[in-house]
């Protein structure tokens, strides 16, 4: 007989979901089980491609002292799966001096959680990477343990790890309801009903669809992202070890990475991308979009282009304010929910992990009170957007 009861349910196993079951399954076992609408690996959601980018430099003190403890989680991770998901390259924040996402606040986050970088005028810059072409109004951060979180491998990992120690996860499997009942949840997903005492929910674009069932709607946009890959002729100036991820920190904001996975560098807009939903989105190329990426790479990282090696494209699930949804469900015990806000991936595994504390314990000792359900922005009725963080 298919075991119907559990401790714990986790709705949605892309990055967040996934290492939510990991980390609830190192203590749980098998009292876990994760649902996951479509095939697991899928590339419909937010979070499964080669790299995304993971840094410290972050424009508070508690998104710092947050991904210091991702990179944390992130190492255990990679112990026990006999394989490193994170590749450090060093990270680069750069801008002109007066720009739409300033580097002052990131500075003041560093120092104040003891986090050395460096900042780097143009032709410091530019000795040390000449692949870029600067002019002196142009400054940045250089920051050594930036680099890249290795997505596709995380997730699986997590996945793999996660039903090694117990957890059951099923595939193929919507959520069609979610109800409350006394003690327990009763999720009915693929047909079957499932029941648990404590609920994690981390659906992604599909967030307020799940929080739905439970009453709750966030004032959340969603947009079709995408990035490209370029053949460059000059392939071997761009190695992981030669070449740092990089953020443009203005508006609009773009960011790329050295060539990995693919034989072709990697860059695109941030918040670049059209709304949709997840239902809805397509997988077309945005030529408008395609054309700005490389605009700017002419203009800054020339040697960087080539012909296209290939564009994908993926979804952004955004709060207002730019900032995480990790928190207790409102009117609802023993349920809780993360959403990501389009900069989640490097945080993935500590998210997982906080996700997990809370379900467990009721607390967690990570400082959350930036990201919950009760700030004001999110009950606001046409609440103004700011993405540029």
């Amino acid at each position: 007989m298919t075991r119907t009861d559990f401790e714990y349910i986790v709705v949605g196993l892309g990055g967040l979901g996934s290492a939510a079951a990991y980390w609830l399954s190192r203590r749980a076992g098998a009292d876990v089980l994760g649902l996951e609408q479509f095939e697991l690996g899928h590339e419909r959601g937010e979070s499964q491609d080669h790299s995304r980018i993971i840094r410290l430099s972050y424009h508070t003190p508690g998104y710092v002292r947050l991904a210091m403890r991702a990179y944390e989680c992130w190492d255990t991770v990679s112990t026990e799966a006999g394989e490193r998901l994170v590749l450090v390259t060093g990270g680069l924040d750069f801008a002109p001096r007066e720009s739409g996402i300033p580097i002052a606040p990131y500075m003041h986050s560093l120092r104040a959680c003891g986090v050395p970088f460096e900042h780097l005028d143009a032709a410091e810059i530019m000795k040390r990477w000449p692949q870029f072409t600067l002019g002196d109004e142009i400054h940045g951060i250089y920051q050594s343990r930036g680099g890249i979180a290795k997505a596709a491998k995380g997730n699986a990992a997590h996945q793999r790890l996660a039903r090694a120690h117990g957890a059951t996860l099923v595939d193929r499997a919507p959520v069609t309801a979610i109800a409350h009942t006394g003690n327990e949840y009763a999720v009915t997903a693929g047909g079957t009903t499932w029941r648990a005492r404590r609920l994690v929910i981390a659906a992604g674009p599909w967030s307020n669809g799940a929080l739905g069932h439970l009453g709750v709607r966030l004032p959340l946009v969603i947009t079709r992202e995408q990035v490209t890959y370029f053949a460059t002729p000059h392939l071997a100036e761009f190695a992981p070890e030669r070449f740092p991820v990089w953020i443009w920190m203005d508006d609009p904001c773009w960011y790329g990475f050295p060539a990995f996975g693919e034989p072709a560098t990697k860059a695109a807009q941030d918040c670049g991308g059209k709304p949709t939903t997840g239902d809805t989105r397509d997988f077309e190329v945005d030529p408008e979009n395609a054309a700005g990426v490389e605009r700017f790479l002419a203009k800054y990282i020339p040697r960087a282009l080539g012909p296209v090696h290939r564009i994908k494209t993926c979804l952004y699930t955004l709060t207002p304010d730019r900032d995480f949804i990790i928190d207790a469900v409102p009117g609802h015990a023993g349920a809780y929910a993360a959403i990501g806000a389009g900069h989640a991936y490097k945080f993935a595994s500590v998210i997982g992990r906080v996700l997990s504390e809370l379900a467990i314990d009721g607390r967690t000792p990570s400082d959350l009170s930036a990201f919950g359900f009760g700030r004001p922005i999110l009950h606001e009725k046409d609440p103004p957007v700011h993405y540029m963080v």
